[in-house]
């Protein structure tokens, strides 16, 4: 059983530059809008290191998850037949997990994960069930209610249609966030109608799907995605940043390993760069203000590779980067290197990324797809659109690069 979902007195509003303003009604939403945990996330940047690139890029996953919150809210009020076949419970525990789905980042988001093996969802899924003032606040109304949203998050709750809106290739944490980052990034790749596809999706089968008429607007969304993705996600600037990141978190794992001194001015570090469980309270204190505040530390440090990456990465002295085309070309970078006294292993990054602009459920490890209501049968959209076709069967675009100091010759 679960206690009756309390109204606010009246609704809350907040100002936001995509969608106007973020409407509250439920107190249960309030409340986990101003636990610690929630507030943490205004100190993490939603675009980890690209406000190098793009100088306005300054937003968090603060404002983020607001506006996941306020597109599922949209969603359950607009589209059709949605708001009539979930009951309260359903609605609440749906509005929690968008509000709630990025919890577990750490610093500079995405990018935090790859130099620390932390995943984010695992986090996510430890804030809301284990001892954390978001637990407490979800279980006075329920028992249950932190598992439940945790499984909407995690795609482990039986209704599809939950999870679907949380997590899918047309779901409110992609449309916020493309909508956001193209706002604050100054560009407007990401842009597309988001009031559209809201009219044109409805429910079929307990599962969301597409309107005939909605095809070109869903095709919109996908290129703006894709356009995003190469011009500002995997922007190499943005990619030489994480690559200093990267070794910096090696160095001192390595430094650790040697039980070496020199890293004792950042101890906080210890946690992520020791063998062993990371406990949450140790991730909880570590956002990017305790993450900055260690690398200005690092400065100071006794080991010459750590100071010199450390002030790299607070003062913009990024790695250049170049396409990588072959074996031999590496190994003449590293030779390079070695002759200016640069150790490759801290010095050397490569970097390969790849991105699909849409995947059918038919392909290698295809997700779930995106379907269209046609002639009152379900259509998956590479076969409803010529544009999503082509893309579906030409190669993935892919991108080899290498990182290495500015000052190198090869």
């Amino acid at each position: 059983m679960y206690s009756k979902f309390k109204q606010c007195n009246e609704t809350k509003v907040m100002r936001d530059p995509v969608h106007g303003y973020i409407h509250v009604n439920y107190q249960i939403i309030w409340d986990l809008i101003n636990a610690p945990e929630f507030q943490r996330l205004r100190r993490i940047h939603q675009l980890g290191g690209t406000y190098m690139v793009y100088h306005t890029a300054e937003h968090s996953r603060f404002s983020h998850s607001l506006g996941v919150y306020e597109i599922a809210r949209k969603m359950i009020d607009t589209i059709n037949g949605l708001s009539e076949i979930l009951d309260e419970y359903e609605k609440v525990a749906l509005l929690c997990a968008a509000l709630l789905h990025d919890l577990g980042h750490g610093p500079f988001s995405h990018t935090f994960e790859q130099v620390t093996d932390i995943n984010h969802e695992l986090f996510t899924e430890r804030i809301i069930c284990e001892d954390s003032e978001i637990n407490r606040i979800l279980k006075s109304y329920g028992e249950s209610l932190p598992r439940t949203i945790s499984d909407i998050i995690a795609h482990r709750h039986p209704r599809h249609l939950l999870t679907q809106i949380i997590s899918s290739q047309l779901d409110a944490d992609r449309m916020d966030y493309l909508l956001r980052d193209s706002y604050f990034t100054g560009v407007s790749y990401g842009e597309f109608d988001l009031g559209r596809i809201l009219r044109t999706l409805i429910v079929k089968d307990d599962r969301l799907v597409v309107k005939e008429s909605g095809i070109h607007a869903v095709e919109d969304y996908i290129m703006a995605r894709y356009q995003m993705y190469w011009q500002v996600y995997l922007h190499p600037t943005s990619r030489s940043f994480e690559s200093i990141l990267q070794s910096i978190f090696k160095r001192m794992r390595d430094l650790i390993h040697e039980e070496s001194d020199a890293v004792d001015v950042v101890s906080y570090f210890k946690p992520f760069v020791s063998e062993g469980e990371v406990s949450l309270r140790d991730f909880l204190m570590l956002d990017e203000s305790t993450c900055l505040h260690g690398f200005v530390l690092l400065t100071e440090s006794e080991d010459a590779i750590l100071k010199d990456l450390a002030l790299r990465l607070l003062n913009r002295v990024l790695f250049k980067y170049e396409d990588l085309k072959s074996s031999r070309q590496l190994d003449e970078i590293k030779l390079a290197l070695e002759n200016n006294g640069y150790n490759p292993d801290y010095y050397l990054v490569e970097d390969f990324m790849t991105q699909s602009l849409y995947q059918a459920p038919y392909q290698k490890g295809g997700e779930d797809g995106i379907y269209v209501l046609i002639d009152n049968e379900l259509v998956e959209l590479s076969e409803a659109s010529q544009l999503v076709s082509g893309f579906v069967k030409g190669e993935d675009k892919e991108d080899r690069k290498v990182f290495y100091p500015k000052e190198i010759n090869v």
